[in-house]
């Protein structure tokens, strides 16, 4: 074991809600940590730092979707007097051109750590006690951590409906998507968020043949107007919308495919669909500290209108899920949390100063 490194400011979670804390905490003249670690998705996929938005969120979604606009383009240009065929898409090209850009993202973010003289470490860290973590390296090391105040921000990912047969098996989630090196095929979407819709949207896009599969009602906590507006607009565009169906098994044919049996909801008939892809999208978990001990502590959580929390709570609650339907760097920016890092800048408060959260 190495010997004990020592921190103003130590962070967990690499995510922008993480890095921006750190890189700002820095800049307020303090020693800082980033500790970040990434779970290989039940597929295998992992990524590299910069958190769900940079990775497997925000930036490939939208690179994919630039990627179906383009198509669409091509496809309208005829009515504008061009004459262009319309040419079958390559998934493969354009996903290693989104994963490159995206590893240029982890690289950068690396770099600005370094430049702002903030420790990175990339292992899985668990609580020693109030004060300390400690990590082990993939080749079993491990390292101790100290420090005054440790933030907690690491993010959340996707659920799987284990209490469906065959989902974990034979699904992937969106931590999956945007790193396939082979065309989905023929894909099913299991889930009415905006993270199935937009998925399915740019599936659509690029020529694929897709299926939204949605239990209630689409986008539930939206404004359901808007929400009908775009289903419709999706439906007209070529996705299939199956409402008031839910999934009940997926099972594997003899020739690779996936066999879908669902249920309609309102007849209880049964029904059956072949696809390439099942993607699952029903809901997100947050991650959280791994807990070594069980006594109170003062962790600071980030919280999404641009403040920190003081729990003092046992580590293992100490998580920061957020009920709000927003992209991290949404209400991430510059100069977030600044003044507000423990006993950095003008306005700097001790955990005690702090509004206690409620469990």
């Amino acid at each position: 074991m190495e010997g004990r490194q020592c921190y103003d400011l130590l962070v967990i979670g690499g995510g922008s809600g993480g890095l921006a804390c750190a890189k700002e905490a820095a800049q307020l003249g303090k020693k800082v940590a980033v500790v970040d670690y990434v779970e290989p998705s039940p597929r295998g996929t992992r990524w590299g730092l910069g958190g769900t938005c940079v990775n497997v969120g925000c930036i490939p979604k939208k690179l994919m979707h630039q990627a179906a606009l383009l198509g669409g383009m091509i496809h309208d240009a005829s009515h504008y007097g061009w004459k262009v065929a319309q040419p079958p898409h390559d998934w493969g090209k354009m996903a290693e051109a989104v994963q490159n850009h995206v590893k240029s993202l982890n690289w950068g973010h690396r770099v600005q750590l370094q430049d702002r003289k903030v420790k990175y470490f990339n292992f899985k860290a668990s609580f020693v006690n109030p004060h300390m973590v400690c990590g082990v390296s993939k080749g079993g090391e491990e390292t101790l951590l100290s420090a005054d105040h440790i933030v907690i921000a690491t993010g959340g990912r996707p659920r799987y409906p284990t209490h469906i047969e065959g989902a974990l098996e034979y699904g992937i989630t969106s931590d999956d998507i945007f790193w396939l090196k082979e065309s989905p095929g023929k894909t099913l979407v299991v889930g009415a968020s905006y993270v199935a819709l937009e998925c399915a949207g740019f599936l659509t896009g690029l020529g694929l043949d897709t299926t939204v599969m949605i239990r209630s009602v689409p986008l539930r906590a939206f404004d359901q107007q808007m929400a009908s507006l775009v289903t419709e607009h999706m439906a007209v565009h070529g996705t299939r919308i199956l409402r008031g169906c839910t999934p009940l098994r997926v099972e594997r044919l003899s020739d690779g495919r996936l066999q879908v049996i669902w249920v309609d909801l309102a007849s209880d008939k049964k029904d059956t669909g072949t696809f390439d892809t099942v993607l699952w999208a029903v809901a997100r978990g947050s991650l959280r500290a791994e807990p070594g001990h069980s006594s109170p502590v003062w962790a600071w959580a980030l919280s999404p209108c641009g403040r920190q929390t003081c729990c003092p709570a046992p580590q293992h609650s100490a998580s920061v899920p957020s009920p709000r339907r927003a992209c991290p760097p949404a209400f991430v920016h510059p100069g977030f949390p600044g003044p507000h890092v423990p006993g950095g800048g003008p306005g700097g408060q001790r955990p005690s100063e702090k509004l206690r959260c409620s469990e």
